[in-house]
Protein backbone atom coordinates (compact mmCIF):
# COMPACT_ATOMS: atom_id res chain seq x y z
CA UNK A 1 0.00 0.00 0.00
CA UNK A 2 1.60 3.60 -1.07
CA UNK A 3 1.76 6.24 0.94
CA UNK A 4 -0.73 8.95 0.38
CA UNK A 5 0.49 12.65 -0.84
CA UNK A 6 -0.37 15.07 1.07
CA UNK A 7 1.06 17.99 0.57
CA UNK A 8 2.21 20.60 3.59
CA UNK A 9 2.57 24.17 4.16
CA UNK A 10 6.48 24.64 3.37
CA UNK A 11 6.22 28.28 4.46
CA UNK A 12 7.72 29.15 8.05
CA UNK A 13 5.08 29.51 10.36
CA UNK A 14 6.49 32.69 11.82
CA UNK A 15 6.66 34.35 8.43
CA UNK A 16 2.36 33.30 8.03
CA UNK A 17 1.71 34.87 11.76
CA UNK A 18 3.75 38.27 10.79
CA UNK A 19 1.20 38.70 7.63
CA UNK A 20 -1.86 38.02 9.51
CA UNK A 21 -0.91 40.35 12.69
CA UNK A 22 -0.09 43.36 10.12
CA UNK A 23 -3.37 42.38 8.39
CA UNK A 24 -4.94 43.09 11.87
CA UNK A 25 -3.12 46.06 13.35
CA UNK A 26 -4.38 47.57 9.55
CA UNK A 27 -7.81 46.40 10.05
CA UNK A 28 -8.26 47.59 13.71
CA UNK A 29 -6.15 51.44 12.87
CA UNK A 30 -8.47 51.48 10.17
CA UNK A 31 -11.23 51.10 12.44
CA UNK A 32 -9.86 53.42 15.10
CA UNK A 33 -9.62 56.05 12.68
CA UNK A 34 -13.40 56.22 10.99
CA UNK A 35 -13.93 56.14 15.03
CA UNK A 36 -12.74 59.37 15.77
CA UNK A 37 -14.92 61.57 14.62
CA UNK A 38 -18.04 59.95 16.33
CA UNK A 39 -15.97 60.00 19.52
CA UNK A 40 -14.67 63.80 19.72
CA UNK A 41 -18.37 64.56 18.99
CA UNK A 42 -19.66 62.33 21.98
CA UNK A 43 -16.62 64.00 24.13
CA UNK A 44 -17.83 67.19 23.31
CA UNK A 45 -21.48 66.89 23.72
CA UNK A 46 -21.62 64.61 26.63
CA UNK A 47 -18.19 66.30 28.74
CA UNK A 48 -18.05 69.23 27.62
CA UNK A 49 -21.26 70.54 27.49
CA UNK A 50 -20.79 71.52 23.34
CA UNK A 51 -23.32 71.16 20.67
CA UNK A 52 -21.12 71.27 17.31
CA UNK A 53 -24.02 71.25 15.26
CA UNK A 54 -24.64 74.99 16.64
CA UNK A 55 -21.52 76.85 15.59
CA UNK A 56 -22.10 77.29 12.47
CA UNK A 57 -25.76 78.56 13.30
CA UNK A 58 -24.08 80.70 16.08
CA UNK A 59 -21.39 82.28 13.90
CA UNK A 60 -23.58 85.18 12.19
CA UNK A 61 -24.56 86.43 15.48
CA UNK A 62 -21.23 86.52 16.42
CA UNK A 63 -20.64 88.46 13.27
CA UNK A 64 -23.29 91.20 13.51
CA UNK A 65 -22.46 92.16 16.90
CA UNK A 66 -19.56 94.63 16.34
CA UNK A 67 -22.05 96.43 14.01
CA UNK A 68 -23.89 97.39 16.94
CA UNK A 69 -21.18 99.03 19.03
CA UNK A 70 -20.99 102.75 19.82
CA UNK A 71 -18.15 104.69 20.21
CA UNK A 72 -17.28 108.49 21.58
CA UNK A 73 -15.76 110.37 19.10
CA UNK A 74 -13.96 113.86 20.93
CA UNK A 75 -13.53 116.94 18.39
CA UNK A 76 -10.06 118.75 19.10
CA UNK A 77 -8.13 122.47 16.97
CA UNK A 78 -5.54 124.24 17.65
CA UNK A 79 -3.91 127.27 15.40
CA UNK A 80 0.21 127.33 14.53
CA UNK A 81 1.00 130.94 15.72
CA UNK A 82 2.08 132.04 12.31
CA UNK A 83 -1.64 131.91 11.11
CA UNK A 84 -4.01 134.60 12.03
CA UNK A 85 -6.85 132.73 12.04
CA UNK A 86 -9.76 131.39 14.81
CA UNK A 87 -10.40 127.87 14.09
CA UNK A 88 -12.58 125.42 16.52
CA UNK A 89 -14.75 122.77 16.27
CA UNK A 90 -18.30 122.96 15.88
CA UNK A 91 -18.67 119.53 17.81
CA UNK A 92 -17.07 118.69 20.57
CA UNK A 93 -18.05 115.22 20.88
CA UNK A 94 -20.38 112.67 18.84
CA UNK A 95 -21.43 109.42 19.99
CA UNK A 96 -21.14 106.71 16.75
CA UNK A 97 -21.61 103.52 15.76
CA UNK A 98 -19.30 101.84 14.52
CA UNK A 99 -19.90 101.18 10.47
CA UNK A 100 -21.44 103.97 9.70
CA UNK A 101 -20.66 107.32 8.00
CA UNK A 102 -20.80 110.40 10.27
CA UNK A 103 -20.35 114.35 9.63
CA UNK A 104 -19.03 117.30 11.73
CA UNK A 105 -17.66 120.53 11.02
CA UNK A 106 -14.70 123.12 11.95
CA UNK A 107 -15.48 126.80 12.09
CA UNK A 108 -12.73 128.78 10.77
CA UNK A 109 -12.33 132.37 10.81
CA UNK A 110 -9.31 134.55 8.91
CA UNK A 111 -8.65 137.59 11.71
CA UNK A 112 -6.29 139.37 9.58
CA UNK A 113 -6.54 141.78 7.21
CA UNK A 114 -5.46 140.19 3.83
CA UNK A 115 -6.07 136.38 2.33
CA UNK A 116 -4.05 133.97 4.14
CA UNK A 117 -3.69 130.13 3.09
CA UNK A 118 -3.89 127.23 5.77
CA UNK A 119 -2.90 123.65 6.24
CA UNK A 120 -4.48 121.60 8.48
CA UNK A 121 -2.96 118.41 10.12
CA UNK A 122 -4.67 115.62 11.50
CA UNK A 123 -4.22 113.39 14.66
CA UNK A 124 -5.68 110.49 16.12
CA UNK A 125 -5.64 109.37 19.95
CA UNK A 126 -4.66 106.74 20.70
CA UNK A 127 -1.92 106.18 18.30
CA UNK A 128 -3.71 102.39 17.56
CA UNK A 129 -7.09 103.77 16.99
CA UNK A 130 -6.26 105.70 13.80
CA UNK A 131 -5.51 102.63 11.40
CA UNK A 132 -9.26 102.37 12.01
CA UNK A 133 -10.85 105.83 11.59
CA UNK A 134 -11.60 106.61 8.50
CA UNK A 135 -12.05 109.71 6.70
CA UNK A 136 -13.67 109.91 3.60
CA UNK A 137 -14.00 113.55 3.07
CA UNK A 138 -12.09 116.53 4.83
CA UNK A 139 -10.85 119.85 4.30
CA UNK A 140 -7.24 118.63 5.55
CA UNK A 141 -7.19 117.00 2.12
CA UNK A 142 -6.50 120.51 0.32
CA UNK A 143 -4.80 123.99 1.55
CA UNK A 144 -7.97 126.10 2.51
CA UNK A 145 -7.99 130.01 1.75
CA UNK A 146 -9.75 132.15 3.51
CA UNK A 147 -9.92 135.75 2.54
CA UNK A 148 -10.03 138.82 4.85
CA UNK A 149 -12.32 138.51 7.45
CA UNK A 150 -14.02 135.39 5.46
CA UNK A 151 -15.34 132.96 8.20
CA UNK A 152 -15.99 129.12 6.48
CA UNK A 153 -17.65 126.20 8.45
CA UNK A 154 -15.47 122.62 6.80
CA UNK A 155 -16.61 119.45 7.00
CA UNK A 156 -14.87 116.19 7.89
CA UNK A 157 -16.82 112.68 7.26
CA UNK A 158 -15.58 109.96 9.11
CA UNK A 159 -16.04 106.19 9.73
CA UNK A 160 -15.16 103.74 12.67
CA UNK A 161 -13.29 100.55 11.31
CA UNK A 162 -15.86 97.69 13.14
CA UNK A 163 -12.06 96.23 14.03
CA UNK A 164 -11.44 98.91 16.24
CA UNK A 165 -10.02 97.40 19.60
CA UNK A 166 -12.28 96.30 21.75
CA UNK A 167 -11.00 98.18 25.02
CA UNK A 168 -10.95 102.05 22.87
CA UNK A 169 -14.24 103.64 23.69
CA UNK A 170 -12.98 106.65 22.90
CA UNK A 171 -11.06 108.08 19.55
CA UNK A 172 -9.86 112.09 19.93
CA UNK A 173 -9.69 113.52 16.24
CA UNK A 174 -7.55 116.53 16.20
CA UNK A 175 -6.23 119.28 13.77
CA UNK A 176 -3.73 121.66 13.77
CA UNK A 177 -3.81 124.89 11.29
CA UNK A 178 -0.30 125.97 10.20
CA UNK A 179 0.32 128.97 7.76
CA UNK A 180 0.98 128.08 4.23
CA UNK A 181 4.12 130.40 3.41
CA UNK A 182 4.36 128.99 -0.08
CA UNK A 183 0.99 129.67 -1.17
CA UNK A 184 0.06 132.23 0.83
CA UNK A 185 3.19 134.40 -0.59
CA UNK A 186 1.95 133.19 -4.71
CA UNK A 187 -1.33 134.69 -3.37
CA UNK A 188 0.32 138.07 -2.52
CA UNK A 189 2.12 138.40 -5.23
CA UNK A 190 -1.28 137.49 -7.36
CA UNK A 191 -3.24 140.22 -6.17
CA UNK A 192 -0.21 142.57 -6.33
CA UNK A 193 -1.04 145.52 -8.42
CA UNK A 194 0.80 145.85 -11.15
CA UNK A 195 3.14 149.21 -11.12
CA UNK A 196 4.89 150.85 -14.61
CA UNK A 197 3.98 148.14 -16.99
CA UNK A 198 4.25 148.63 -20.49
CA UNK A 199 1.97 150.27 -21.99
CA UNK A 200 0.51 151.87 -18.93
CA UNK A 201 0.94 155.77 -18.74
CA UNK A 202 2.13 157.20 -15.16
CA UNK A 203 -0.51 159.13 -13.50
CA UNK A 204 0.11 163.12 -13.86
Amino acid sequence: MQPTDVRTDTRPKSTTFGIGKLVGVSIAAFAFTFSLVPLYRIACEKVFGIRLENSAVAAPATSATPAERWVTVEFDATVNSHLPWSFRPNDTRMRVRVGKQYETTYYAHNDSVAAVVGSATPSVAPARASGFFQKTECFCFTAQTLQAGETRDMPVRFIIDPSLPKDVNTVTLSYTFFKNDVLTSRLTAHAAPVRNSPGVAAAP
